[in-house]
């Protein structure tokens, strides 16, 4: 979840001379901006090993993360990360790459279980020295695809799902991670330290989670290529859950290309996860349809010249409008997508956006405590904690580390919900699904005929504030609630800069639509190339446009 729902509140961001303070860029790095393809073909070359990209990466995780800058990004780093990455270079010499992730880094979120030396903490005091039984099913997917889990990302705490006044990207076990772009902007979250480490070059790519923007948000705010997918395409099982209805892993990368290869390892029938193996979920079936069966997958051919024909629908209405940067920065994406050949349908609205915002929180906070219970339960024994009540109970007896800037009135709120049978809840839910699909984003797709819909991200990221929380474009609308209402996927990618700050354009549509939006976010990626790499100012460049 990247934010609570609550009213939004826009903050001027300019310093007093106008001017952007230094930056404080470390030295240039040799594998800065590299593709998985370029470390595939480093290690093909004999110019780099494995274990070599492994010790690169700790070089500037100790470099950058921990010292310079200090974006507070990493809260761990795997300790057996250089033995897996002997042991893998030996393979490729005697066997040859199992695929393109072989020996490449890639850094998780902390609510992602791990069963190995590496703590699964969902930034929370609470859960430390807590032992997962086993990997998350993504995890032992990506194990198998040859990648190494180089270690543990910082996040808003329980994915900040704890309180409507919260600074997203501080956790009580990491502090606040920082903005690469500019240091006292933040990061957003809840995917906050992925977000600022594969911005920062810190891996080859990362994995996020998302609730409600928590892989686009941090993606937009990082400048970087978020996926999050249909609900059920990539399992949840060993993932510290908000709510099974909307909850979902994702890939975050610097390029398409790369975001495209890291899901395809991550997805695949769970038995854990009922989602990917029946009909119950959005993520089975045909693309674009709910259908039954397994989890099935074909990753698109990319091709430059996709968005050729390619029918898009700009929904205006509540999604433009709240950022006049933002808003130049689409209409500039609109604009290049036209030219590259996009038949342009302007407006597409939704009709039915805004009208289930509250009772998307109501769902939320009833499988909050539902799922969370359930959770702690699978952690037994080795938690010191065995429910959300126990969660409140720990942080109320550790207030000076745990609630010293905000508090859990969320986590409050969800502990005097009663059970998923209640009326309510299965009243709220069943609405939402279909304002948000059929009465929503399937609706206006059909309408127009389209390939896909496309909107601002989001805003420029706002100043990082422990005393008030999250103001500016952190509160303000964005196509991530209808998507993740609906289970629908949905992708950003980078689309420009204001007063240096990235800007992402947006493009989601209906279910198991990830193969077209792709193709077509891979096509816009290619013609614009905004994407460029952090330079760790010290704040916002005001001179800027």
């Amino acid at each position: 979840m990247t934010r609570p729902i609550r009213v939004l509140i826009l903050v001027a961001c300019i310093t007093g001379t106008g001017a952007a303070l230094p930056a404080q860029a470390p030295a240039r790095f040799d594998l800065e901006e590299a593709t998985i393809a370029d470390l595939q073909q480093r290690m093909q070359s004999g110019r780099d090993t494995a274990r070599s990209l492994v010790e690169k990466y700790l070089a500037r995780i100790e470099q950058i993360d921990r010292n310079g800058p200090s974006l507070h990004s990493v809260l761990e780093t795997n300790p057996d990360a250089l033995t897996i990455a002997d042991a893998l270079d030996a393979e490729r010499r005697s066997h040859g790459p199992r695929g393109p992730l072989h020996g490449i880094p890639i850094l998780i979120k902390d609510n992602i279980a791990t069963a190995d030396r590496m703590m699964t903490t969902a930034g929370s005091l609470a859960l430390a020295g807590s032992k997962p039984p086993k990997d998350a099913f993504i995890v032992r997917r990506l194990r198998e695809a040859g990648a190494i889990i180089l270690g543990k990302t910082n996040l808003s705490e329980w994915a900040n799902f704890r309180s409507t006044h919260s600074t997203s990207g501080w956790s009580g076990r990491g502090g606040l991670t920082k903005n690469p772009y500019a240091l006292d902007r933040n990061p957003s979250g809840s995917s906050s330290g992925s977000g600022a480490a594969a911005a920062a070059n810190l891996c080859a790519a990362a994995v996020g989670t998302e609730t409600d923007g928590s892989i686009v948000s941090p993606s937009n705010n990082n400048s970087l290529v978020g996926i999050k997918p249909t609900l059920g395409l990539v399992s949840r099982s060993g993932i510290v859950p908000i709510a099974h209805s909307q909850d979902t892993a994702g890939p975050m990368a610097r390029t398409v290309t790369d975001a495209m290869v890291l899901l395809a390892a991550l997805i695949g029938s769970d038995p854990d996860d009922a989602a990917t193996t029946r009909g119950g979920g959005i993520g089975v079936g045909p693309a674009g349809a709910g259908g039954s069966g397994p989890t099935r997958w074909s990753a698109p051919t990319l091709d430059r010249d996709a968005l050729r024909g390619a029918r898009i629908g700009v929904v205006r209405n509540r999604l433009f409008g709240y950022s006049a940067a933002a808003d130049a920065i689409a209409e500039a994406a609109i604009a290049d997508m036209k030219a590259r050949g996009a038949v342009i349908v302007d407006p597409a609205n939704i009709p039915t956006l805004g009208k289930f915002d509250e009772s998307e929180f109501d769902v939320l906070v009833y499988e909050f405590k539902a799922d969370v219970n359930k959770y702690l339960a699978w952690l037994g024994a080795a938690s010191p904690v065995h429910s959300l009540k126990d969660v409140i109970a720990f942080n109320d007896a550790h207030k000076d580390q745990e609630l010293p800037y905000f508090g859990q009135e969320i986590m409050l709120q969800a502990e005097k919900k009663g059970p998923l049978t209640e009326a309510k809840y299965r009243t709220e839910l069943a609405s939402n699904h279909r304002m948000s699909r059929a009465l929503g984003i399937d609706a206006v797709m059909t309408k127009y005929s389209l390939d896909a819909l496309v909107a601002p991200t989001g805003g420029p990221a706002w100043l990082s504030d422990l005393v008030n929380g999250d103001g500016g474009t952190a509160t303000a609308p964005g196509p991530s609630t209808v998507t993740s209402v609906a289970g629908y996927p949905h992708i950003t990618v980078p689309a420009g800069y204001a007063r240096a700050l990235p800007v992402g354009i947006s493009f989601f549509g209906r279910a198991r639509s990830e193969p077209t939006l792709i193709r077509l976010a891979y096509a816009y990626e290619q013609a614009t190339k905004h994407r460029k790499p952090p330079t760790f100012a010290a704040t916002a460049d005001v001179r800027q446009p």
